[in-house]
């Protein structure tokens, strides 16, 4: 309890960001008078409070990035202004206290599972929490915490906290990793109060840190040395910097970790109290709701803030608390039923499906205020040296960049935009420009949209190197280790190397796709390294890889890999497939452009596409694109006999599927042979039959380019002795599935007619 603390120290447990908990710090900050302030966060930035400590326009936050041989990691330390440990900072300067952070740096191996340090423990006393919950009928921790402390008043404020978190500790052990945290904790508050010289020493942490801490402090020895701060190792890279924040990054709903969720709403409550809030949080989705031309009357609101009162009064509360207030808006403004469950019965990230007023809500709630550094910030090398090459290569911040890649200067400006794409800091988007698996593009277009994160996003990738090209090298040598055998993910990145002008690297991703390739088992994520190696191969002139034997000996190998794996697909009735297709689509690329050149054997692609035509254990899809395989590389092919063969409904759309991936300019050159097969099969198919068939024969069809539609719509009129322009046949004003799914209903209904004995057209 708040007694239990040894003389002249108080400590007080907090939750982060909590209104309630700022307010009791600052209290106590004047009450006492402290000598020394200690607030849990990290202990290297104390030589840099007074950057800290800025007028920088709040939320912020302190990123932490490290990197040795074995660890990466990268972590921020959040604050606005209603968080408990900035009023700490900041009362306690203001109050003549000396201030500390007192926790082992963000860094530190005790914060390698977190990308937060101030995540709260919740998982950690889930029993504890589930019973209180039960017993004071709320939904869950985030709803009891506002029913025990922010709408309530703050008198007892500090014993109830006390209480509530001795509670919870006393159902859990602390792990190793807080434990450590724990110990060095201590050693600053003792430490602290050595010093202090009888002046009160005031501690603020998370609650779940506070009884062990109390404890500790308690039973270990007086000593008024500072604990040495932990230092990275020689060979590793580490670093801290402020960076901008915002009430997006800070909301449970979008997946933040830590505090309280709503973060636009508790701004509301600190500064002008739950009353204000639940009233201006009413406003807020008035307004949001309005704009997006949703009908809210002052009726509504009037019954939502009825609703809210009332609510508040059944659960006993002095004011409406956030849920009150919300569930008084979902009573009076929706009036369907809801797909998903209400968003604040639980934590997490919104899911799909929830109603569109229910998001708006949510969003009211979050806010959208983002941070500003004060101008006198340290800024990481990074940002000046990105600042620097984008004046060097003239590109401004709200340019439109047209680039012809066969000019060295839109060449390096074209180079220098993908470096800052590969560390995703946001400004310029590309638009168009060269693409995996496609014919040579030798312009690329860039436009430039808004980016309040910008400055966020580039101290963050600082802690990647102090210049572009050494961040940019750092991500990708990250990310080939990170994405081991994932040819899939290997390909999009050697092709984003090769984009950037990073050929050392560009070497690196294809070694590792080569090692890859051996054991690889899924087909599609091989074809889309495939695509990528052969395009690199054929077209990449600019970059320097065409013709490069590292990339012939990889295509090699896919060839050979791939053509394994489809005779080992045993899937009858699987849906036709578009990534398996565009591996064999690959295949046959690469036997049709690089077969003489890198040896690649024709006969026996041949032979395993004929044997997995035929095979009736092979799906549908991958028998198709088997024929149409060797029908491409000038095999005879009998597609109409062929396709005689599959004219279920259930399977012809996708046999057709794989054929056309494979052998749509054959189909479409060719005698309409097939075509007019195929036309006899679906005239003679039924009402029911058709309409099974159609969405998978929309998706086979969908392989045609608009120009190859038109030449089968010809074939089509010719088979019927039809004249008119074929694009007609291409532009229909219904659904063509609406269609269908109204004949198979004429069928059913022309058929009771006559079980019935009665005629069509005759009054019943």
């Amino acid at each position: 309890m708040a007694g239990d603390a040894p003389d002249g120290l108080t400590f007080l447990g907090v939750r982060h960001h909590s209104p309630a908990c700022a307010r009791l710090v600052a209290a106590t900050v004047t009450a006492l008078r402290p000598a020394y302030v200690l607030v849990e966060g990290p202990a290297d930035l104390n030589g840099r409070l007074d950057e800290l400590l800025l007028d920088h326009e709040l939320p912020i936050a302190v990123f932490t990035a490290y990197r040795d041989a074995g660890r990466r990691h990268a972590s921020w330390s959040p604050f606005c202004a209603y968080s408990p440990e900035w009023v700490a900072l900041t009362a306690g300067r203001a109050a003549g206290a000396q201030v500390r952070f007192i926790d082992l740096p963000a860094w530190h191996p005790a914060f390698a599972h977190r990308a937060n340090r101030y995540a709260d423990a919740d998982q950690r006393y889930t029993e504890a929490v589930r019973r209180l919950c039960a017993t004071l009928a709320v939904d869950n921790v985030d709803a009891l915490w506002d029913h025990l402390f922010e709408i309530g008043s703050d008198d007892g404020l500090a014993e109830r906290l006390a209480a509530y978190f001795d509670v919870l500790r006393g159902e859990s052990a602390a792990g190793e990793d807080d434990t450590a945290r724990e110990a060095y904790m201590a050693r600053w508050v003792r430490a602290a109060r050595a010093r202090a010289g009888g002046r009160p020493v005031l501690v603020v942490t998370g609650g779940f840190h506070r009884p062990a801490l109390v404890r500790l402090v308690a039973a270990g020895p007086e000593d008024e040395s500072w604990p040495a701060v932990p230092e990275p190792e020689p060979d590793a890279v580490a670093g801290s910097y402020l960076v901008p924040y915002s009430f997006k990054r800070l909301d449970a709903f979008d997946g933040y970790q830590s505090g309280m969720p709503s973060p636009g709403y508790y701004q509301r409550v600190w500064e002008d109290g739950p009353q204000r809030a639940a009233e201006a949080l009413t406003e807020s989705v008035a307004a949001r709701l309005r704009a997006r031309r949703q009908p809210v009357s002052t009726a509504d609101l009037i019954a939502a803030r009825t609703m809210a009162g009332g609510l508040a009064r059944l659960r006993g509360h002095a004011h409406p608390g956030r849920v009150d207030v919300l569930d008084g808006l979902v009573s009076a403004l929706v009036g369907d039923a809801l797909d998903q469950p209400l968003p604040w019965a639980s934590r997490g990230r919104l899911a799909a499906g929830t109603h569109p007023a229910v998001v708006e809500m949510v969003a009211a709630l979050s806010g959208d205020r983002v941070g500003r550094l004060h101008p006198d910030t340290p800024l990481p090398p990074l940002v000046h040296d990105v600042d620097a090459e984008l004046d060097r290569h003239r590109v401004g911040p709200a340019d439109v960049v047209e680039l012809d890649l066969t000019v060295p200067a839109d060449l390096a400006r074209s180079r220098l935009l993908h470096r800052l794409r590969l560390l995703d800091v946001p400004g310029h988007r590309r638009d168009s420009g060269p693409r995996v698996g496609a014919d040579a593009v030798l312009s690329e277009r860039w436009s430039s949209g808004p980016a309040p994160d910008r400055l966020a996003r580039i101290i963050e990738a600082g802690g990647y190197g102090p210049t572009v090209l050494d961040a940019v090298t750092a991500v990708v040598e990250e990310r080939v280790v990170l994405l081991g055998g994932d040819v899939d993910g290997l390909a999009t990145l050697l092709f984003d190397t090769a984009l950037a002008g990073l050929r050392e690297h560009s070497a690196r991703a294809l070694a590792a796709i080569a090692r890859a390739t051996g054991t690889v088992t899924d087909l599609g994520a091989l074809g889309r390294a495939l695509a990528v190696a052969l395009g690199l191969w054929r077209h990449d002139g600019l970059l320097g890889s065409a013709g490069a034997a590292p990339l012939g000996a990889l295509i090699a190998a896919a060839v050979r890999r791939a053509l394994w794996l489809v005779e080992g697909v045993r899937a009858a009735t699987a849906p036709a497939d578009r990534g398996r297709l565009a591996a064999l689509v690959a295949v046959r690329d690469a036997l049709r452009y690089a077969g003489p050149a890198l040896g690649l054997d024709p006969e026996a692609a041949l032979a395993v596409a004929g044997r997995v035509a035929a095979d009736p254990a092979a799906p549908p899809d991958l028998r198709g694109a088997a024929l149409g395989l060797r029908w491409s590389l000038g095999a005879t092919a009998d597609a109409g006999r062929a396709v005689r063969a599959v004219a279920a409904p259930g399977t012809l759309g996708d046999w057709l599927s794989g054929l056309f991936a494979l052998a749509r300019e054959e189909v479409v050159a060719g005698d309409a042979a097939l075509l007019g097969v195929l036309d006899d099969l679906l005239a003679a198919m039924d009402a029911h039959d058709f309409l099974v068939a159609l969405p998978a024969l929309r998706q086979a069809f969908g392989w045609f380019p608009p120009r190859e539609r038109e030449a089968v719509a010809r074939h089509v009129l010719a088979l019927r002795g039809a004249d008119g322009p074929a694009r007609d046949l291409l532009r229909l004003d219904v659904d063509p599935v609406l269609v269908a799914a109204t004949r198979a209903l004429d069928a059913r209904v022309d058929a009771v007619l006559a079980r019935e004995g009665l005629w069509e057209g005759e009054p019943a």
